[in-house]
């Protein structure tokens, strides 16, 4: 997504519930119900929230709002809980983000202010802003900061906003624009299967999650550096080819004036050259028509070609894919930032429940140190975050 890219989502029926009382000053308290926590802080531009801390999410927020629409001088006492494992892949932090967003924006009254109005006009853009808060960059007029640490897209939060129950979304970003909607086909649902390996993008995964971005944005630099273009992601690079990939493969087998290999560069570039113009192609292609098995045999592909060009995946991850196959599902990949998290399954409704005991007694006996943290359910794809 930071990429220019494009990726088909959907939304688990998992997720938070945020509750929240408006306050009359300018103080947050917020009570995290699940781990008896809390956090009290004020709306304010320059609060310095600390990395690897579940408040770092909250507090992000709250200063880029505080930044952004200076006037916003209402707090609230919110409480929230989740059925989303933590820091497993499956856009925890950013459903955190939303969630406080969504209550802070909604007592601020932000979108009927001229500067809101200006920049968002859509649930797209706002997926967009929202991205934004969470790696730090300026969208629109509105400035951006540091974060919360790490560099990512929008494409959780445009999950989160934009989904449709009982469909896959295929988006593509820089901006964020719908490109098509799909219905899952009747008689099947996904498994999924959280690993218990953590993936804290504040926290040990970070610097590898912020590696596989920067060497996105390397390889677009490289390219423009020798071209003298001034493309700003790799799909407008592969735009300007014509979706000719040579011409700037040949570019990055010669770099020489960076400070990642030119064989780290190539494969950042063809893991995402086969995804974004290989792949997603091919499985809306596949669902256009429901054929299941064509799809399904795009999906296993990404998979392994993601273990051996991304190379963000673990051994538990890369287990659990394929022990969902042997066990009778018709596909299965990792998903999310990687360096830990989760996996979906494809499979038969009325088959899931016996994959799913089947899948975790395999995972279990294989990786018992992850017995108590592991996590696997069934899910259609969900709906879009919505106020109740």
């Amino acid at each position: 997504d930071y990429a220019g890219g494009r990726s088909m989502l959907a939304v688990t029926e998992q997720g938070f519930l945020v509750v929240a009382a408006p306050r009359e000053d300018a103080t947050v308290r917020i009570f995290a119900l699940d781990i008896d926590e809390d956090a009290e802080f004020e709306l304010d531009s320059d609060l310095s929230p600390v990395m690897g801390d579940w408040r770092n999410y909250p507090m992000t927020v709250a200063r880029r709002l505080a930044r952004n629409f200076p006037d916003s001088d209402r707090g609230a006492d919110i409480a929230f809980a989740s059925t989303i494992p933590i820091a497993a892949g499956m856009s925890s932090s950013s459903a955190l983000m939303i969630g406080i967003y969504q209550v802070l924006a909604s007592i601020n009254d932000l979108a009927k202010r001229e500067r809101y109005q200006a920049n968002i006009q859509s649930q797209e853009q706002l997926a967009e802003y929202l991205g934004t808060i969470e790696n730090g960059q300026t969208f629109g007029t509105l400035a951006g900061d540091c974060g919360v640490g790490t560099f990512g897209g929008s494409e959780d939060h445009t999950a989160i906003l934009c989904c449709q129950a009982g469909t896959l979304s295929q988006y593509r970003y820089c901006p964020t624009q719908f490109e098509q909607r799909f219905v899952l086909p009747d008689g099947y649902l996904f498994a999924i299967a959280a690993s218990g390996v953590i993936a804290d993008k504040t926290g040990s995964a970070r610097d590898l999650y912020n590696r596989a971005s920067a060497l996105a944005a390397e390889v677009t630099a490289v390219w423009n550096r020798a071209t003298g273009h001034q493309d700003a992601h790799m799909a407008a690079m592969i735009e300007r080819c014509q979706g000719d990939p040579q011409p700037i493969q040949a570019v990055l087998e010669k770099a020489g004036d960076s400070h990642f290999a030119p064989e780290e560069l190539l494969r950042r570039f063809r893991h995402f050259f086969q995804e974004n113009e290989e792949f997603i192609p091919a499985a809306a292609a596949a669902l256009s028509c429901n054929d299941l098995a064509a799809f399904s045999d795009v999906a296993n592909r990404s998979q392994l070609e993601g273990v051996r060009l991304l190379g963000n995946q673990n051994d538990e991850t890369i287990a659990l894919t394929s022990m969902a196959l042997d066990q009778g599902a018709l596909a299965a990949s990792a998903f999310g930032a990687g360096f830990g998290g989760s996996v979906w399954a494809l499979a038969a409704a009325d088959e899931i429940d016996a994959l799913l005991d089947a899948w975790r007694h395999d995972y279990v006996a294989r990786f018992p140190q992850h017995r108590a943290a592991a996590c696997f359910f069934k899910s259609r794809p969900g709906p879009a975050a919505m106020a109740l």
